[in-house]
């Protein structure tokens, strides 16, 4: 029921991957009347590997987490999260509230053994393929055992679900030198370096993200948050600014017109709607946030990231590579 657009992006988008995956099974939580009319609207209505759970609340975009924690015990984000608690759903999809999200999840499903703080994990294009990046924003103040153990599931989950033996991993800094850097990003290359848990390949700048130098790269929350709407600016700006050129005037339209081609494939590699879905990495359950403003491609792009994790069992995946390191550690 969240996010800019509720119901009419979700239950198309829901039907769209359906369509594409034989396998997949949704539910779709909310107000069962709401729901009922837009896939009424849509055709199908009736549906035997869909079915609506009703809500009776909505958490609302601009309302405090603590608040909808609180107040909203049956909104239907609190109601989707504890249907993967009970084991009934292998994952949770939402595009509402990320602050209330990451609340309810954390409340609901609780963190894996050996995990601090969850943290916000999704996948960038690059020059090579793409990357995946964390933490985006869960966490603003980050010690260096929260960034190792960061590093230790970015890697555990990218191994599984791009089938990556030893996905490399770069730690995010002002610089390549050993030298550069505040005391938490340094002591997390020492933790780092010491492990073989993880296939670290040193300090990465911003630059490298989309050189695809890493195949995971980790920061802190306040970090890559800013890096990532940074990216998305510097994105929108850069297609504004083609845009203006191609209509010009008439020779710049003409020119447009015989790069159409060119321009429409180099819109689909970057296309921002392909990498929606990032997961909320390190709880007991799936739980993927879609960006607020998603459309129908962006919504199906975030099932398919979680229909991916769970069949990958990637919070399993996490939590047995994290005890195998507890007790390395605790036999030291």
């Amino acid at each position: 029921m969240g996010g800019d657009h509720g119901p009419s992006v979700v239950v198309p988008a829901a039907l769209k991957q359906l369509d594409r995956e034989p396998e997949l099974r949704i539910i779709l939580v909310g107000d069962r009347e709401v729901l009922e009319r837009e896939l009424k609207s849509c055709g199908r209505l009736g549906d035997d590997r869909l079915r609506v759970h009703h809500a009776s609340q909505k958490v609302e975009m601009d309302e405090p987490p603590a608040q909808a924690l609180r107040n909203k015990k049956d909104s239907s984000m609190r109601v989707a999260i504890n249907l993967v608690k009970q084991g009934e759903a292998g994952a949770c999809v939402s595009a509402g509230n990320t602050g209330a999200l990451m609340a309810t999840a954390r409340y609901v499903l609780k963190t894996l053994p050996g995990v601090d703080r969850p943290a916000i994990i999704t996948a960038l294009p690059t020059i090579t393929g793409h990357t995946h990046v964390l933490d985006l924003g869960a966490n603003v103040d980050c010690s260096a055992e929260h960034l190792f153990q960061f590093a230790v599931m970015g890697s555990v989950l990218v191994a599984a679900v791009d089938g990556n033996a030893r996905p490399r991993v770069g730690l995010l800094n002002i610089g390549e030198e050993a030298i550069k850097g505040n005391e938490q990003v340094k002591e997390a290359a020492t933790l780092l370096s010491r492990s073989d848990a993880v296939n670290y390949i040193g300090y990465v700048e911003g630059d490298d993200i989309y050189k695809g130098s890493a195949d995971v790269v980790v920061c802190d929350g306040f970090v890559g948050n800013v890096a990532l709407k940074t990216s998305e600016g510097v994105a929108r700006m850069i297609s504004h600014f083609m845009r203006q050129e191609f209509t010009r005037n008439w020779l710049t339209r003409i020119a447009g017109l015989l790069a159409l081609p060119v321009l429409r494939a180099f819109r689909h590699r970057v296309d921002p709607r392909r990498y929606n879905g990032a997961s909320l990495v390190g709880l007991q359950g799936i739980v993927v946030k879609s960006h607020g403003s998603a459309d129908e491609l962006s919504f199906a792009n975030a099932i398919q990231v979680a229909r991916r994790e769970a069949q990958k069992n990637v919070p399993e995946r996490i939590s047995h590579q994290l005890s195998s390191l507890l007790l390395e550690r605790r036999a030291v």
